[in-house]
């Protein structure tokens, strides 16, 4: 198995309710997953490929709980990368020299049957996780936003997070209201819905812990 560690920054916003569900292994708000997620790595590796500053996104779609799987997936990588940045994020993505089932990458490819041809297109991305504001915009395929959630009485700005020991993504996410569009191939329309912000820290074995 190639080795392969990865830090960065992400931003994904889902089409369920703040809190999404699937964080407690409950199932969707509406029955149905629509997802889209965008991170940029600062630093990273991939065998002997260097990821640093690599930008990649994907786009989601399942007809019911993502454990049901019938899923389709659309994975983007920027136009800048190198071709061997390119290979390395596409195997990550699609969760291969990755223990089974060890990344949310590897359980989004399992999941889906139907697995559509990647883009490399120029992706604008920028995440402040402490403050939970994220912009993330594909030309032509991906515009999305993220941003504090508010008190619907007084408008303040409220603040949650959600703390995984055990989860195959993040630690530590703050949570959020996302705003997606996308177009093409899997279409959706996300407004003021879940949005996650996270330090993300991966390998072929899954989120890196803090306590390693």
């Amino acid at each position: 198995m190639i080795d392969w560690r990865i830090r960065g920054r992400e931003f994904v916003n889902c089409n369920c309710a703040y809190g999404c569900p699937c964080q407690f292994k409950a199932l969707p708000t509406h029955g149905a997953c629509e997802a889209a997620m965008g991170f940029q790595i600062d630093e990273g590796h991939f065998g002997g490929t260097e990821l640093d500053g690599v930008r990649a996104a994907g786009i989601y779609k399942w007809p019911g709980p993502i454990h049901e799987g019938g899923g389709e997936m659309l994975l983007i990588v920027d136009e800048s990368a190198t071709q061997a940045q390119r290979d390395a994020m596409i195997t990550i993505l699609n969760g291969e020299e990755t223990e089974p089932m060890a990344t949310i990458w590897a359980v989004y490819t399992a999941m889906s049957s139907k697995i559509l041809e990647p883009l490399f297109r120029p992706i604008d991305f920028s995440v402040d996780v402490e403050n939970r504001t994220a912009r993330f915009v594909v030309p032509g395929v991906i515009d999305g936003s993220g941003e504090p959630i508010r008190n619907p009485v007084t408008g303040d700005i409220h603040r949650a997070r959600i703390d995984l020991p055990h989860g195959v993504e993040y630690e530590l996410a703050e949570i959020g209201s996302g705003t997606t569009t996308t177009k093409g191939a899997i279409a959706l329309e996300l407004v003021k819905s879940y949005g996650q912000f996270a330090e993300i820290h991966l390998s072929n074995n899954g989120v890196v812990r803090s306590a390693a």
